[in-house]
């Protein structure tokens, strides 16, 4: 009796099919891996270095059933302004008051204490984000 090969003789037909195929899915999963760590970077990049405002919120007082005072630190590069949104909620959540306030100190940090007017009693206050104008 003789032996059955059920494999063909190595490397005497050129690649299979299969070994084609993952060339290709390497090939392609590395192009894509490179291109998401480069639009990573360039998000990182845009986030941390192009940012030329930021802000926080040191703490907030409900002062009445119709005003809270919010306290920000605003840091930014020097002789830049800019606008932050503030908002105020109620104790349901609802948004109870909403504020855009001006940075126009031309410091690089700022220290500023904001007023909002409520339509109703506030019980939390954000601040929303900062953008250079």
């Amino acid at each position: 009796m003789s032996a059955v090969r059920e494999q063909l003789p190595e490397g005497r037909y050129g690649r299979s099919a299969d070994e084609a195929a993952d060339r290709k899915l390497k090939i392609t999963g590395a192009v894509l891996g490179v291109l998401f760590l480069a639009l990573m970077g360039w998000f990182a990049w845009y986030y941390v270095v192009d940012s030329k405002i930021s802000a926080e919120m040191i703490k907030f007082d409900v002062v009445s059933a119709t005003e809270v005072q919010v306290h920000l630190e605003i840091r930014k590069d020097e002789g830049v302004k800019g606008v932050c949104t503030l908002r105020s909620r109620s104790e349901d959540g609802a948004e109870v008051a909403r504020k855009d306030v001006r940075v126009d100190d031309p410091a690089g940090r700022v220290d500023q204490v904001y007023s909002l007017r409520t339509t109703a009693r506030a019980t939390s206050a954000e601040l929303m984000g900062c953008t250079a104008r």
